[in-house]
């Protein structure tokens, strides 16, 4: 059957509408400026009529017989004077055309004295980096030219650089992680310590473009994230980073927000977690955040090694499994969770041999929240047990294809205690708190775009997904509401997020569900697990 071609219409419609466009706005800017002398008289008699009004409210009322007679005066004197009228209506228009002109104060056209020097010792300082003694015309040399290198520029209102466009030599070696961090260290020393810098290297262009990024929210509270199944919202970061935003609600208004977000599951390639930080840089903030987005949709185990009680708002709670502090506890849930693993592993294998889905009771998702274990690891040692973090090798190892995933929160000074297959499987990472450039590149595998800060609020640090960008991140406040500290605000929202209580919080119930004595994992299961 042959192929009708298109309508015109539906051909080359889009031409068309394009072309209308541009001439309805010729014919609008053509209109404009040929009424554009009427547009000013008009503004100035509006303005003139407005004087006049504001006067005569000033005009005391007692003064205002007086103030008639004399308009009336000057009327009837130019109505008798030759070419009195003529001549006050040309005054008119003049006065309304100077009364309507445009008091806009042209913009500068380029720096002030003040910005200028800024422009110029900062080119200055690049000397050294972006010049070599063989060059013939260099670019960059001592007194030259700042215009020929800083294309573009724009200040903020305290007069410190908020946008550069530097321009430098090809032979630079921009491709160098070691080059790119002496020029930013540089740029940030000289326009700010204080604030956090975006660098973006055009290594075809040789341009570097330097832009000040805008702190992240910190008023960001605990509140249900419109996600899929699957889909936890670690934090949320810069607009131009994701391609993606999530509404959320601050007390009355609305707004739209760009989260990072993390996918698990079978599906997921990163299916774990590593989170890191100083003390107090919000860790555990994360965590509770993610048990609380984790309890929507499946059941969550705590391990709590720092024994400070930040998980009790958990306790009893439906879906939650356990809470444990106590070694003993940890032992055990964390026994049970491996067991439970390879349970799933087997029946999950099974119904995929007999051609069948899998069983129900291996879909539902599986949390293990494990902070700080290496406090535990301390403890075990000293009371001569094995180290409960070598129980997760295999949630850790066979935890995607079970629908088992695995958080670890530890602190920066113990993160040698770290077993290998923690950090082998760890593949997305969060680092919280005031961090170097070489701590970043060290845990996330890659340094940032941007300039670590010394200061920073809690919950705020950098996230990588995997081989994914590194990204700012602000973690959403979900502070324990059991804690005094905590506003009534942030309290009543972690609580209003809470599933309701199955047990009595002082009851002592099993640490975990009972669960059958799994069979050893066979080889067929291991390598369905790994090639899934």
């Amino acid at each position: 059957m042959a192929r009708r071609p298109l309508p015109r219409i539906l051909s080359n419609g889009g031409a068309q509408l394009a072309r209308t466009r541009e001439l309805a706005r010729t014919a609008a800017d053509s209109a404009t400026d040929v009424l554009h002398p009427l547009i000013t008289i008009t503004r100035g008699l509006r303005r003139l009529a407005a004087a006049g009004r504001r006067k005569w409210a000033e005009t005391p009322k007692d003064k205002r017989g007086h103030l008639l007679f004399l308009v009336a005066s000057v009327v009837l004197a130019v109505a008798l004077a030759p070419y009195g009228p003529l001549l006050a209506a040309v005054a008119l228009m003049a006065a309304a055309a100077w009364q309507g002109r445009d008091r806009t104060p042209p913009a500068s056209e380029g720096p002030d004295e003040a910005q200028t020097q800024r422009l110029q010792s900062l080119y200055e300082a690049l000397v050294p980096f972006f010049s070599v003694a063989e060059d013939p015309a260099p670019l960059y040399a001592h007194g030259g030219d700042w215009e020929k290198t800083f294309p573009e520029y724009e200040f903020d209102g305290a007069g410190r650089i908020s946008h550069l466009v530097v321009g430098y030599p090809a032979y630079f070696p921009d491709s160098e992680p070691e080059a790119r961090a002496r020029v930013e260290h540089l740029l940030t020393a000289k326009a700010g310590r204080d604030r956090e810098y975006h660098f973006m290297w055009d290594e075809e262009g040789n341009q570097l473009t330097v832009t000040v990024l805008a702190p992240l929210p910190t008023d960001i509270a605990a509140q249900r994230f419109v996600t899929a199944p699957g889909e936890t919202v670690l934090g949320f970061t810069d607009a131009s980073e994701v391609q993606r935003t999530l509404p959320l609600v601050h007390g009355e208004e609305r707004r739209d927000m760009p989260p990072v977000v993390w996918r698990t599951g079978i599906r997921s390639t990163e299916p774990h977690l590593l989170v890191t930080g100083q003390p107090g840089s919000g860790t555990s903030t994360l965590l509770r955040s993610v048990a609380l987005q984790a309890l929507q949709y499946g059941d969550v185990l705590v391990v709590e090694g720092g024994g400070t009680g930040e998980y009790a708002c958990l306790i009893g709670r439906d879906g939650v499994l356990a809470v444990e502090c106590a070694l003993t506890g940890a032992l055990a849930s964390l026994e049970w969770a491996a067991t439970e693993t390879e349970r799933r592993l087997i029946a999950v294998n099974r119904a995929r041999q007999a051609g069948h889905p899998a069983p129900d009771d291996t879909k539902r998702p599986l949390w293990i929240l494990l902070d700080r274990p290496a406090a535990l690891a301390l403890v075990a040692a000293a009371d001569g047990h094995k180290d409960p973090q070598s129980l997760l090798q295999v949630p850790l190892r066979h935890g995607r294809a079970a629908n088992v995933t695995v958080v670890v929160a530890e602190q920066f000074d113990s993160l040698d205690a770290l077993s290998d297959p923690v950090r082998r499987h760890t593949r997305a990472r969060v680092v919280l708190g005031p961090t170097t450039r070489e701590q970043l590149t060290t845990i996330l595998g890659a340094p940032p775009h941007t300039t670590p800060v010394a200061h920073v609020p809690a919950g705020r640090g950098y996230a990588r997904l995997g081989t994914g960008p590194v990204l700012r991140l602000q973690v959403p406040a979900t502070p324990d509401p059991y804690d005094d500290a905590t506003s009534d605000a942030h309290r009543q929202a972690v609580l209003d997020l809470l599933p309701p209580r199955t047990s009595p919080a002082d009851a002592k119930p099993d640490p975990v569900p009972a669960a059958p004595e799994p069979e050893p994992v066979p080889a067929e299961a291991a390598a369905v697990a790994e090639s899934s």
